[in-house]
């Protein structure tokens, strides 16, 4: 274990003490200690939920990117596991960001992250060099692959900048091979969605663009995700600089899906239809599980990049992720409804009509507590 990984999970040890329980909400995941942004490695091992997430221990301000680590049974109820990943090879000497993970044939959890260490480019600007990495581990500790990086700027196609090439999104294909999408800037297109190749998960080779954006969402695309639904192909990504079009897209920064038809065998990808994820603005870079009874789940950073500043100075912790949602289509459209695990958690209904509610204190018997769970009509 390095030096910095070491120190990271000391103080978040140390410091989660000082946190008492009534600080924190009841079902969003927060940040241990200092700052959370993106959700990270969502994903089902050895019967639990994992979820990884970006992190700065030592600060409730974005800083040198960690990944935390977290673990439920239910998606609701949160248990912190020590720091997953620091910033210690020269590789990722700045930041450990976004990725994804999978389990392994012989039983180990694979990390796919994107490495960052600043360089200063030929027009000597500063510039965020973004690389490919892995880790393997046992679903509590973790050890970097000895021959990172394993996708560096060698690896992306013509016009693909090294300083926007991030947030893997991995899955394993019928025949055993696996495939992962990476988000990637390139010249006069703004993002693309990037299609690499292995047989092992552990080599990869770049196989073609599954899309590009030529500005019709935003700038950049980040945090991609993919998957079947309802015999639907869904593309999740989160868009920069977005402007309005229509009633959609009014969010700046925020998270499109697309719906179309996917050929696994030429593995190409007809974009038929897209929207706004989530309409409001406190909503980023979400990612997406098929739970072990085949519902396919979704949680993402309960915030975006327009409104993270706004807090004071003196908070212990800055972050929590939305509450999961299952996901459907229904009528073309992709729908979103809380978690059925929240019905273990309803208590005697309690109905009241017609009460008006304003900046009064008001007294209802039969609701009382710190969290409910109301429905308008």
């Amino acid at each position: 274990m390095s030096k910095a990984l070491q120190e990271a999970r000391e103080y978040e040890l140390e410091r989660e003490a000082q946190i008492s329980v009534d600080e924190r909400p009841a079902f969003h995941l927060s940040a241990r200690v200092g700052w959370m942004n993106d959700p990270n490695g969502f994903s089902v091992y050895n019967d639990m939920y994992h979820m990884f997430y970006q992190f700065h221990p030592y600060d409730s301000h974005w800083g040198p990117m960690h990944w935390g680590h977290a673990v439920s049974k239910d998606l609701l109820h949160w248990e912190y596991l020590p720091t997953a990943l620091a910033p210690d090879e020269d590789y990722d000497k700045d930041g450990c960001y976004s990725g994804n993970a999978i389990t392994l044939p012989d039983g180990r959890q694979m990390l796919m992250y994107t490495g960052m260490s600043y360089e200063t480019d030929e027009n000597g600007e500063r510039k965020e060099l973004q690389v490919q990495a892995l880790a393997f581990g046992d679903g509590r500790d973790y050890e970097k692959y000895e021959h990172n990086p394993i996708l560096t700027e060698a690896d992306l196609p013509e016009g693909g900048s090294p300083y926007a090439f991030r947030d893997p999104k991995l899955w394993q294909c019928k025949d055993g091979t696996y495939r992962a999408l990476i988000a990637n800037d390139v010249k006069g297109c703004g993002g693309q969605m990037l299609m690499y190749r292995s047989d092992d998960a552990i080599h990869w080779e770049y196989s073609h663009a599954l899309v590009k954006n030529h500005y019709r969402i935003g700038m950049m695309w980040e945090c991609p995700d993919f998957f079947e639904l309802d015999g639907r192909h869904v593309l999740l990504g989160s868009a920069q600089d977005m402007l309005p079009d229509g009633l959609e897209y009014h969010n700046g920064n925020g998270t499109f899906y697309a719906i179309g038809t996917y050929d696994e065998s030429t593995e190409q990808f007809v974009w038929e239809s897209d929207h706004t994820v989530d309409y409001g603005i406190d909503f980023y870079a979400p990612q997406t599980i098929l739970t072990p009874d085949g519902r396919r789940v979704m949680m993402g950073w309960m915030q975006n990049w327009d409104t993270c500043n706004l807090r004071t100075e003196s908070i212990p912790w800055y972050g929590q992720m939305s509450l999961p949602r299952e996901l459907f289509i229904r009528d073309g459209l992709l729908c979103q409804r809380p978690v059925r695990e929240f019905d273990a958690l309803h208590g005697k209904e309690t109905t009241y009509k017609d009460i008006r509610v304003d900046n009064t204190e008001i007294t209802l018997p039969g609701i009382d507590g710190s969290a409910c769970q109301g429905h308008q009509s």
